[in-house]
């Protein structure tokens, strides 16, 4: 696997993933496009995790975003990533290069309100639609038509 950046995994780190990323198989009529190397698609990945970047900032150095984020959904929902990720880690603790005891990971998440309703102003098309996101009458709404034309 060529090295094309110093971030980039090594032919040492790559060995023990290699048996962890299956080959993908050949169709057997020999039809469609064959599929990218897996190395590259690991160190496409690999920087998107590393650098927090939207999938469609991926450089040119690596296979289409589409095609690496394809693979990453693909290798996640099989159990792959994980491996993958802790063959790296296991790498690196026996390197010295980690200590988890030092790690955490938080995934708190916290959604910012669009503000206090009673502050807001009034929207006249909202009232107007009867509450289905139109200004137009649906049949629906004979009961709210006949009741406001009364």
């Amino acid at each position: 696997m060529p090295l094309a950046n110093a971030r980039e995994l090594t032919d040492a780190q790559w060995e023990p993933l290699d048996d962890l990323i299956p080959e993908p198989p050949r169709r057997e009529d020999g039809r469609g496009r064959p599929w990218k190397d897996r190395g590259a698609v690991l160190n496409g990945i690999l920087w998107i995790l590393r650098t927090g970047a939207p999938w469609a900032d991926l450089p040119e150095r690596y296979p289409s975003y589409q095609t690496c984020h394809r693979r990453f959904q693909q290798w996640v929902r099989s159990g792959i990533m994980r491996g993958v990720l802790e063959a790296l880690a296991e790498d690196l603790q026996i390197k010295g290069q980690l200590d988890v005891r030092e790690a955490f990971i938080d995934g708190s998440f916290a959604p910012a309100k669009k503000g206090d309703r009673k502050l807001a102003k009034r929207n006249v098309a909202r009232e107007r639609d009867h509450g289905h996101g139109r200004l137009s009458w649906p049949s629906c709404c004979r009961v709210c038509r006949k009741r406001d034309s009364a």
